[in-house]
């Protein structure tokens, strides 16, 4: 599963990616929310995790702009200021669910699985970036593998 963090902590985000990295997954990581954004642009992932107060443009901001590049990206919000505003107005972007730091891991790695499979159901059958019923051209390397094991094992959908 490919990752996008987006942190303005950097001691914090390169442990936080490290740990992720064993759990087996991708982790991009990017310093600030124009960089985050930047790297949607260049490519696709499964699933953010994005600090809600950083300088420059914030986790709210960031979120809208992750959803008009990537409309089915699940946002998973930590912050180490958590407020029910910031919750309420991170909700207004669809943040999958809103954790404060500091985060326990398993607690991210669960909201991290949840938030893809949610991604999944999400897709449709076409495992692309459009909803069903709609045909895609586009489809993401794990949703590929996935649909190749689903095969291999005779799961259904």
């Amino acid at each position: 599963m490919k990752l996008l963090f987006i942190d303005d902590e950097q001691t914090f985000l390169k442990y936080m990616a490290k740990r992720l990295v064993l759990e087996g997954f991708t982790a991009k990581t990017t310093f600030s929310g124009e960089e985050g954004v930047e790297a949607a642009a260049k490519e696709e992932f499964d699933v953010a995790v994005v600090d809600l107060q950083m300088p420059g443009i914030d986790g709210i901001e960031v979120q809208k702009r992750l959803k008009e590049l990537q409309p089915f990206l699940p946002c998973i919000v930590l912050t180490g200021h958590g407020s029910v505003e910031n919750a309420l107005e991170s909700g207004k972007y669809n943040a999958f669910k809103f954790l404060s730091k500091p985060v326990d891991m398993d607690t991210l790695i669960e909201t991290i699985k949840a938030a893809y499979d949610h991604r999944l159901k999400q897709e449709g059958p076409n495992g692309g970036d459009e909803p069903a019923g709609k045909s895609s051209k586009k489809k993401g390397s794990l949703s590929k593998l996935y649909d190749k094991f689903r095969g291999i094992y005779g799961v259904e959908k």
